[in-house]
C-alpha cells in the first residue's frame, strides 16, 4: 500500500523519532511504513489520522488489483 507518510511528517516538521514517539513504536517501524513495507493497524492508521489532522485516506493509498 503506498502512503504521503513522508510528506506528512516532513509537513509537520516531525522526524521518524519524534513521529515514533508520539505512536509509541519504533523508529523502524516508521522506516517500514514510509517504504511501505509494512501497513499499519487499523490503530496506528487512527493515530496517524488524528496527529496529521487528516483521513486515513489522505495518507494510505488503497491500490485494488486489476485481475
Amino acid at each position: 500500500m503506498k502512503n504521503n507518510m513522508k510528506d506528512l511528517r516532513a509537513r509537520f516538521d516531525f522526524s521518524q523519532d519524534v513521529l515514533a514517539e508520539k505512536l509509541r513504536v519504533s523508529r523502524q517501524t516508521i522506516i517500514s511504513l514510509e517504504k511501505g513495507r509494512y501497513n499499519p493497524s487499523s490503530t496506528q492508521a487512527f493515530k496517524l489520522a488524528r496527529l496529521f489532522n487528516c483521513h486515513i485516506e489522505d495518507i494510505f493509498i488503497y491500490e485494488e488489483d486489476n485481475e
